[in-house]
């Protein structure tokens, strides 16, 4: 039985770009599908059902960012972000709406691939059987994070978080009041293939504290001039 392509969606109002963005993937093996505008791109994400999106922030209409934000309210299908765009602001913005990684354009094919790949193979999409003998899972009182079948549960309510978010807390809560610097996060979380600044780790423990709030018997500090620990309480 062959094995099924992984999709693309490409959302560019510059079909040329586009087109080029496709023709780099096509001969790495994906399927990709182009739309020009932010409301073609929410009508065919149902219909494509993409492995991960290429987005425009400069669209027609409904914006990138409004795209990734609608996208981050029912799904957490991986987003990376593209724009001409370099300035701090616009990254960490579309880092807090939700996108899992940013390139600012004109960049380098290779690059392009790379991060495509990288961020894929970080994502588990929810099809997939995992098997292990040992699930990775950490129980606090009120919190279990499972890193087998990629769920949170919190306060007794599932909390739906992409999976950067989640490998970060689970790294975080697996090895409690030990003091990890923003490069040593991004180093372990996002992998060596990741370029990116420190600013990226900041944006998802905003993320986390804003899904999960201090408990009594357990926080997320911030270490100033350091870094982030998941402590504990006694």
């Amino acid at each position: 039985m062959p094995i099924s392509k992984q999709k693309i969606l490409i959302v560019d109002d510059d079909n040329n770009i586009a087109e080029l963005i496709s023709l780099y993937l096509l001969k790495e093996c994906f399927e990709t599908e182009i739309v020009n505008d932010g409301e073609s791109a929410l009508e065919q994400i149902p219909i494509f059902k993409p492995n991960l999106i290429l987005l425009d922030i400069m669209l027609p209409g409904i914006d990138g960012y409004q795209v990734c934000r609608e996208v981050r309210a029912k799904s957490s299908i991986p987003i990376i972000m593209l724009s001409a765009k370099g300035e701090v602001f616009d990254k960490v913005l579309g880092l807090e709406l939700g996108a899992d990684d940013y390139i600012e354009k004109p960049f380098e094919s290779k690059e392009m691939v790379a991060r495509v790949k990288a961020v894929l193979r970080r994502y588990k999409t929810e099809d997939v059987v995992v098997k292990a003998s040992n699930e990775e899972c950490v129980n606090y009182p009120d919190l279990t994070v499972n890193k087998t079948n990629y769920s949170v549960t919190y306060m007794g309510k599932n909390i739906e978080m992409p999976p950067k978010e989640l490998e970060l807390l689970y790294h975080l809560a697996s090895n409690p009041n030990r003091v990890y610097t923003r490069e040593q996060l991004l180093d372990q979380i996002w992998s060596y293939d990741y370029i990116g600044d420190t600013r990226t780790v900041d944006v998802h423990i905003k993320r986390l504290r804003e899904k999960i709030s201090d408990h009594e018997k357990w926080k997320i500090t911030t270490i100033w001039g350091k870094g982030y620990k998941f402590e504990t309480i006694d």
